[in-house]
C-alpha cells in the first residue's frame, strides 16, 4: 500500500525498528521481547503496527521458526542503518565530552580486515578518546581480559560464548582448502600449511584430521 502523495508519508518509530532488528537477529519473538525488556505480546503488536505502516508482511512466521520476508530483508538493512544514525546522533550531545584509553585487543586477522575501518568511524565520533591495540592469539587475548588487562576484545572461538560472557558479531565455516587442480589431499600423509600453537584454526584443523584418522605432516 503506497500513501498519497499529497499526503506526508508516515514516520517509522526507532523503538519498532529496534524490536524489529532484534527479532530479526534471534529468530524468535520471545528471545527479541527479553532483549528489548518488552512482553512477547508488546513486540507482537509493535510488528503489526509495522506492517500496518508500510502495507507488507515482514517477518514469515510458522510454528517453528520466524524468517524475514524479501520486504523484511530490504527492511532491516535500512532500519539497522536508522538506528546507527541515531546512536551516532544521541552520543554526539549526550556524550560528547568522555575522555580516556580503551585498551582493546584483536586476533591479527580481524586486526587487518575489521579494526581499520571501525577505529576510523570510532575516532571521528569520539575524538577525545584513545585506542590502545594488542595484536594477539585469542587464547593470550582471553587471559589479558581476565587479568583485567584489557577493557574489551575481539575473540576467535569454538566455544559456547554464553560461558565467556561474550556476544557473537560474525560467524565463518571452515573449510579446506587447496591449489586449483592440486593433488596435496591425495598424498600420504597429508602435508598441512597451519598456525601456530594456540591458534583456534590450528586446534580445530587437527582435531578434524584426528576423528578422521588422517595422518599428516606440517608442511608450512
Amino acid at each position: 500500500m503506497n500513501a498519497p502523495l499529497n499526503h506526508p508519508l508516515p514516520l517509522l518509530d526507532l523503538d519498532v525498528l529496534r524490536t524489529f532488528v532484534a527479532i530479526a537477529e534471534t529468530g524468535s519473538f520471545t528471545t527479541a521481547a527479553t532483549a528489548v525488556f518488552r512482553t512477547p505480546s508488546a513486540v507482537s503488536m509493535q510488528i503489526k503496527k509495522l506492517e500496518d505502516i508500510l502495507g507488507r508482511s515482514v517477518f514469515a512466521r510458522d510454528a517453528r521458526s520466524v524468517t524475514l520476508t524479501t520486504d523484511g530483508e530490504m527492511l532491516l538493512g535500512y532500519a539497522r542503518r536508522l538506528l546507527s544514525i541515531n546512536r551516532e546522533v544521541v552520543s554526539k550531545f549526550i556524550i560528547p565530552d568522555i575522555v580516556g584509553v580503551v585498551r582493546l585487543g584483536s586476533p591479527d586477522d580481524y586486526g587487518e580486515r575489521v579494526l581499520p575501518h571501525v577505529l576510523k568511524r570510532f575516532a571521528q565520533s569520539h575524538p577525545s578518546i584513545a585506542v590502545d591495540v594488542t595484536i594477539d592469539q585469542s587464547i593470550n587475548l582471553r587471559r589479558r581480559m581476565d587479568d583485567r588487562a584489557l577493557d574489551i576484545t575481539l575473540l576467535t572461538n569454538s566455544y559456547k560464548t554464553s560461558a565467556l560472557g561474550a556476544e557473537v558479531l560474525l560467524t565463518e565455516p571452515i573449510v579446506w582448502a587447496g591449489a586449483k587442480g592440486g593433488c596435496a589431499h591425495l598424498r600420504e600423509p597429508l602435508p598441512v600449511s597451519l598456525w601456530e600453537e594456540g591458534c583456534i584454526w590450528r586446534a580445530g584443523a587437527l582435531e578434524a584430521l584426528g576423528r578422521e584418522g588422517r595422518n599428516y605432516r606440517v608442511a608450512y
